[in-house]
């Protein structure tokens, strides 16, 4: 068997595979955000510190992060439908173990899930890809994009609701469908591999301690400062691993990444622009999830309602954005979508007051919302096209990290800058911290809107096949191998 293609014995079912993995993204993207609502809850039966409440979520986030890069290369190297039905797995019986868990065994077990969800998040959207033909390619992401929006609509609506019955059911509701999808994934999915390349296992812990050390340290910028010792260190120390993991990767035979791929500059501006898209949307949501709860008074049901002509909209434009995709490129739609984004942040940090009238916020909303339902198909589409078939499961692996590096980075960065202009003990302390904050969260939604101007004019997901072109190439990085 040719081991960069698909398994003869199972015949590839393109709507299949379509309603497969969206249903197990949509389950653990919505994980993250149902138990964020449901961590007051949680620290009232449980007890602990509020830092132990606080690990129970980057916990989950730390193992992600680490995860995501080791577990393309091990659905390439081994097969990406039988590393993805493990993932479904891991995170079912993780799901179960933090139900039932106490106190401490609830962070070991939030772990696990992380990795679970580390192996779901990039396979899903390689399984998925590789399912239909490259000229479908945006729409297909756009549906994937659009159960990410579902998820970010859904997750305090879902959270709120659940939560009045038990915590408990968070995790529990994961389990039957985890296990039913791992079922019919390895029944029903096709098979595919990567490129027959050995694994690189010298590079598997350089690139998990720098992502841990990395997105740990944004973190904790973030509550911290970023001249705290601890900070500064795991910075430091993730930026000297990552350094190692570039020069291992520069010179091993069967690289993990192979770095000749940022060589695209359709590749490594899509990238770029993930990242500051995912910085500007979490950050946002971030702080006004903050100012509607503790500056309006708010409840977080009432809160997850009246975000929704923002977060809502995905569903219904992040599928018409990827079809779109197809026939007129991925720039013109990431550009003006992340431009639309930053139009729309800034309009709502210009009215937004500790007296705000909800009814003003609904056109800012949408604006936003519109702009980000352009934005989260077509950057992970523009970096996928920009490869051959063979490297997706790579570029779907890199394009999810800079995703989960973005999103800390993004919340570390307002949070410093709400720090210096505001606070949580009043309503005006609440706004005059969290209008300039916003504004940065605009910042990088603009600055991904330049960033998208650099990535090709051909229409990656039609010429997946081909070799790069000379115009879509950039100075390699430094060092890297042809």
């Amino acid at each position: 068997m040719d081991n960069t293609g698909m398994n003869t014995k199972t015949r590839s079912r393109p709507a299949v595979s379509l309603l497969l993995t969206s249903v197990a993204f949509f389950m653990v993207a919505l994980d993250a955000l149902v138990v964020i609502t449901a961590l007051p809850a949680i620290h009232a039966q449980l007890g602990g510190s509020l830092a132990t409440l606080e690990w129970t979520v980057n916990a989950y986030g730390l193992a992600f992060a680490a995860g995501i890069v080791t577990a393309s290369a091990l659905g390439d190297r081994f097969g990406r439908r039988r590393v993805y039905v493990a993932g479904l797995i891991l995170f079912s019986v993780a799901s179960a173990a933090c139900a039932v868990a106490p106190t401490v065994a609830m962070l070991i077990a939030r772990a696990m899930q992380g990795v679970g969800a580390a192996i779901v998040t990039p396979l899903s959207l390689t399984i998925l890809t590789s399912s239909f033909p490259a000229a479908k390619r945006g729409a297909v992401v756009g549906i994937w994009g659009g159960i990410a929006g579902l998820a970010i609509a859904g997750g305090p609506l879902v959270g709120g609701a659940i939560v009045q019955l038990s915590w408990h059911w968070i995790f529990w509701v994961n389990v039957p469908i985890g296990i039913a999808a791992a079922i019919a994934s390895a029944r029903l999915l096709p098979e595919s591999y990567g490129p027959a390349r050995r694994l690189d296992l010298p590079a598997l812990p350089l690139i998990a301690g720098a992502s841990v050390a990395l997105t740990w340290g944004l973190v904790r910028a973030g509550g911290s400062g970023w001249s705290d010792g601890l900070t500064v260190a795991l910075l430091a120390g993730g930026a000297t691993l990552l350094a190692g993991f570039i020069l291992r990767e520069r010179n091993a035979a069967d690289p993990m990444v192979p770095l000749r791929l940022f060589r695209s500059r359709t590749f490594t501006a899509a990238n770029a622009a993930t990242f500051l898209q995912s910085g500007a949307i979490l950050s946002a949501a971030f702080l006004t999830t903050e100012y509607f709860q503790l500056g309006l008074g708010y409840g977080p049901l009432a809160t997850g309602l009246r975000l929704l002509p923002w977060t809502a909209t995905p569903m219904i434009v992040a599928p018409l954005a990827g079809a779109f995709a197809d026939r007129i490129g991925t720039r013109p739609l990431l550009v003006t979508g992340l431009a639309l984004q930053g139009i729309g942040l800034v309009w709502f940090a210009a009215i937004a007051s500790a007296a705000g009238s909800y009814g003003q916020f609904v056109a800012p909303l949408l604006i936003a919302g519109v702009g980000i339902s352009m934005s989260i198909p077509t950057s992970a589409s523009a970096a996928l096209g920009a490869v051959p078939p063979t490297e997706v499961g790579t570029a779907s692996g890199v394009n999810n990290t800079m995703g989960r590096f973005g999103g800390a980075f993004g919340v570390a960065i307002v949070t410093a800058v709400f720090s210096a202009h505001g606070s949580l003990a009043s309503s005006a302390g609440v706004v005059a911290g969290y209008r300039p904050a916003l504004v940065v969260s605009a910042v990088l939604s603009l600055a991904g809107s330049a960033a998208a101007v650099a990535i090709g004019r051909r229409r990656a997901a039609m010429d997946a096949d081909a070799p790069l072109s000379s115009a879509d190439r950039v100075p390699a990085i430094a060092g890297a191998r042809s």
